[in-house]
């Protein structure tokens, strides 16, 4: 079994940054993929980026390459999802996820946290 615990979330200002984390339990295989998606009120969950476990490999959603930075620390089994320069529009519930293939959409992944709440304020 797998189970991912977030963390970091909170209330910051626009311009400011914040890091997430996200704690993984259980056996991460090397060919795993880990993640964070993200979702606003009355919005469609979004991807955010995600990362190849063994490798590093990174991939981020166009609109947010330059501000937001993933990456991980398989000493701790944590996964962390930098964020850099919020805007407003940052507002949401960001979820960590796991999967085995580096994909943009939801389904694609088997795992998720239980969320932590991200608003920024303007």
């Amino acid at each position: 079994q797998v189970q991912l615990v977030e963390s970091g979330g909170g209330l910051v200002q626009a311009g400011g940054s914040l890091r997430l984390s996200c704690e993984v339990s259980g056996h991460i295989f090397k060919t795993y993929v880990m993640g964070w998606f993200r979702q606003a009120p009355g919005k469609e969950r979004e991807f955010v980026a995600a990362i190849r476990w063994s490798s590093g490999t990174t991939d981020y959603a166009d609109s947010l390459k330059g501000r937001f930075t993933i990456s991980r620390d398989s000493a701790k089994n944590t996964v962390y999802l930098q964020m850099n320069s919020l805007k407003p529009e940052d507002t949401a519930v960001y979820y960590c996820v796991a999967g085995w293939l580096l994909r943009r959409t939801s389904y694609d992944y088997d795992y998720w946290g239980q969320g932590t709440q991200v608003t920024v304020s303007s």
